[in-house]
């Protein structure tokens, strides 16, 4: 299949002060209704964070209306392609942040970090004087991270500023590097960083997914996957599909060697809750995977085990 013939899902940031949100709000929600797009649309007074996905006249109409405002020339913008419609609904909600951070007086919108192009990235970081921390969860370092990043073991986002009080010294780490999937949470975290008073932080433009896809195999310093949201699951150098797959009962990340557990089961259980699974529960599943996988086959297109998302990256 042609990607002519794919659905285009883009995914779409920018921290840029906002004040008519209900009037974008309004307007937003009906350019993408006429054209036929659907997803999930977040605006704040600190800026705008999409995922939507429509055919490719569609996104590139939406696109085009959004640059036509000065405000969203330079949007931060990834865009990848999909069988299948990830989105029943089209949303465009206000919200008090555009990503989650807990900190309201973070505003990226006055200053954040310096940032460094992809191919700038290794230099900075093989700096033995440079600390490198990945600003993203566990379950998405445990799979992939630069060599030689630090794990800040948080589960959410929210958790990252305490991880900067507890294990960070502006006098001690006078360089940090700080990465994320797709840059926006390293916006946060690096304006967070400097107003604690860290006086030198950098952060990879584009994130891991724009170094992937511009940094060649044999001079990476990426080791493993990254975790993305939609139905790669994971990818690996020049963004190809990577081998991981999520749990259809707990959504938990499974590699290839989890099914080799005897307590995997497709569309049911795998190692990480089978031991939680009622008979009830399991009964539950196996109806809910036998309606997924009716509706998948009855679909022109066939379909794929998805996890769709806001930039969390």
């Amino acid at each position: 299949m042609t990607q002519k013939n794919l659905l285009v899902v883009a995914t779409l940031y920018k921290f840029v002060r906002l004040s008519d949100l209900e009037q974008m709000r309004d307007i937003l929600l009906s350019v993408c209704l006429n054209h036929g797009i659907k997803g999930t649309i977040l605006l704040a007074s600190e800026g705008i964070n999409a995922t939507i996905a429509g055919d490719r006249q569609g996104i590139d109409d939406v696109v085009a209306f959004l640059h036509a405002d000065g405000r969203f020339v330079d949007l931060e913008y990834k865009e990848c392609y999909t069988e299948t419609p990830p989105f029943e609904k089209m949303k465009v909600r206000l919200k008090p942040e555009i990503v989650t951070f807990g900190i309201g007086e973070v505003d990226p919108n006055e200053r954040v970090g310096t940032y460094v192009s992809p191919e700038k990235w290794n230099e900075i970081i093989s700096d033995p004087e440079v600390a490198v921390i990945d600003t993203r969860n566990d379950y998405e370092f445990n799979i992939g991270t630069f060599k030689g990043a630090t794990n800040p073991q948080t589960q959410t986002f929210r958790e990252f500023p305490e991880y900067v009080n507890q294990q960070l010294d502006p006098n001690k780490h006078k360089k940090v590097a700080l990465f994320c999937t797709g840059g926006i949470r390293c916006e946060k975290a690096s304006s967070y960083m400097l107003a604690q008073g860290f006086e030198e932080v950098y952060h990879l433009k584009g994130g891991i997914l724009k170094y992937l896809e511009e940094v060649p195999v044999e001079e990476s310093l990426w080791e493993g996957e990254c975790f993305v949201f939609d139905d790669r699951v994971s990818v690996g150098h020049g963004l190809e599909a990577g081998s991981y797959e999520l749990c259809f009962s707990c959504g938990h990340l499974i590699a290839n060697d989890d099914k080799l557990s005897p307590k995997y089961e497709v569309g049911i259980s795998c190692a990480y809750c089978f031991d939680s699974l009622t008979q009830e529960k399991r009964t539950r599943l196996q109806q809910k995977w036998q309606h997924f996988q009716l509706q998948a086959n009855s679909s022109p297109l066939g379909s794929n085990h998805q996890l769709w998302g806001l930039n969390s990256g």
